[in-house]
């Protein structure tokens, strides 16, 4: 299929679905406008506003049957399109980018700015390449701090703000599936561990390892203490998080409320709120409760059903041969130590909203649950599986945290700011599925080609690199050939 022809048929599909709007009713408080406002803006098909009607999550609890589910997932596409207006409650006059809400000191100049933000004007202004829900060109790079409540700033100085590319989202219901069977079986061992030590009275170490991914060591006392500083690669809670180039958000949905607040000024009330802010217009935009549970609920559905990337075919005879003998050198250089071809799913039920967020996500049993079975999706009959039943995920990656530059190759850990007690070097494993189809590379997107970035790893990924660079120009030019064979599919 081409490409041009697909996106053009996607963005008529979403044209319709704005034109004719959506049919549902809001019923929660906290998830609708004030009525008299939702009420006009419904019957108005010229209005300006992209939230006709807001979502219900009353309507989508439990398990979901394949028509409830393509609902959902349609609404969250025309949000994850809608350009949003003042009328909607784009903009932040009085609140910043802060993931915990936070008053500015003094309103902004100007709406818009490409370093605090608001920058951009709908979610696929950045997430495009080479698809909606893609990832972004150098142009749509984002400015992060420290990400709590030091975000006011107005400057590029990367004293102050990290420069970020954009990620794309395909496969990204089924990194947050594998993240949270992780999480599960890396706190089983830490429990593990405890009893062992209880019984025992006895100290007790612990290796942690799940679906082939060593975590380092847990020590265990009998006394309940534990010692995390043998962890390797995650958080001392041991919850995987999966998300960001640091690795430091737990679920689509943390990062969809952090994001339609940093890029747009758009507050879901389940974190800016009555509840958490004690107001209904945190950020003082002349708009109440711009976004409810329900309507972050349907940008979730739409971002989790995303299909995988896949593999391409390549109809030449050559380039077959050289992705083939690509493959081959690029498992002995030893990349897939960290950029692992599968790692094994034993579910494609996603619930959401899930159960390891923070305060300021909903979580589980905090408001109505559904569960997204995903498997009811076309792609899903395509995912291979073990013997064992699992579906094998081809993510090309580990979803472990890495030191990734040293001090002779520093150019993939040049940030002068940590994130979430991140340290500056130490990035969350790329996974490769999809590179072939969104350049440019590296986590500021300053890397025009897939040589450009392998040469700059250091750090953990320097042995890797030494032997990529011990190839012959033959040898290089087949694993690049691999690696352009990791496409987004049209």
């Amino acid at each position: 299929m081409n490409p041009r022809n697909s996106l053009a048929a996607t963005c008529h599909r979403r044209l319709v679905i704005l034109a004719c709007s959506l049919t549902l009713n809001g019923s929660l408080a906290a998830e609708s406008m004030p009525a008299e406002s939702k009420t006009v803006q419904a019957q108005e098909p010229w209005s300006e506003r992209a939230l006709a009607n807001p979502m219900s999550s009353a309507d989508f609890s439990g398990r979901l049957d394949q028509q409830r589910l393509q609902t959902l997932i349609d609404a969250g596409e025309h949000l994850f399109t809608a350009r949003f207006t003042t009328l909607d409650g784009v903009g932040r006059p009085m609140a910043t980018q802060a993931i915990i809400p936070t008053k500015r000191k003094r309103a902004p100049r100007s709406a818009f700015s490409r370093t605090a933000g608001m920058d951009a004007n709908a979610c696929s202004s950045c997430h495009n390449v080479p698809l909606v829900g893609g990832a972004g060109d150098f142009t749509a790079n984002v400015f992060v701090s420290e990400g709590f409540q030091h975000t006011d700033f107005d400057t590029t100085d990367p004293q102050f703000s990290n420069e970020r590319n954009t990620n794309h989202l395909f496969g990204s219901g089924l990194i947050e599936l594998l993240a949270r069977e992780m999480s599960g079986e890396l706190q089983a061992l830490r429990t593990q561990a405890l009893r062992t030590a209880r019984e025992s009275g006895e100290p007790t170490s612990m290796a942690l390892s799940s679906k082939g991914v060593n975590f380092g060591q847990l020590h265990a006392w009998p006394d309940g203490r534990v010692a995390t500083h043998d962890i390797e690669g995650v958080d001392q809670d041991l919850v995987i998080r999966p998300f960001s180039h640091k690795g430091v958000m737990t679920s689509l949905r943390q990062f969809t409320i952090n994001a339609l607040n940093h890029h747009h000024g758009m507050q879901a009330t389940e974190r800016f709120g009555e509840r958490w802010t004690g107001q209904q217009d945190h950020d003082e935009d002349g708009v109440r409760n711009e976004l409810g549970p329900g309507d972050v609920s349907a940008l979730v559905a739409w971002q989790a059903a995303l299909p995988p990337p896949g593999r391409l075919s390549p109809a030449d005879e050559r380039w077959q041969n050289a992705a083939a003998r690509g493959e081959r050198h690029f498992r002995n250089a030893g990349c897939n130590d960290c950029h692992r071809r599968t790692l094994p799913l034993d579910s494609l039920d996603f619930a959401d909203p899930g159960h390891l967020d923070a305060a300021g996500t909903l979580r589980h049993a905090e408001a109505t649950d559904a569960t997204y079975p995903l498997a009811l999706l076309a792609w899903a009959k395509q995912l291979e599986r073990d013997d064992s039943g699992r579906y094998l995920i081809p993510l090309f990656g580990d979803l472990k945290r890495h030191r990734i530059a040293d001090q002779s190759l520093s150019a993939l850990g040049n940030e002068l700011l940590s994130q979430r007690f991140v340290e500056r070097n130490v990035f969350m494993t790329s996974e490769l599925w999809g590179i072939a189809s969104t350049a440019p590379y590296g986590h500021r997107g300053d890397m025009s080609t897939l040589a450009e970035v392998i040469d700059a790893h250091g750090g953990e990924a320097r042995s890797a690199r030494d032997a990529w660079s011990h190839l012959n120009e033959q040898q290089k030019s087949d694993m690049i050939a691999f690696l352009k064979t990791l496409v987004i599919a049209p």
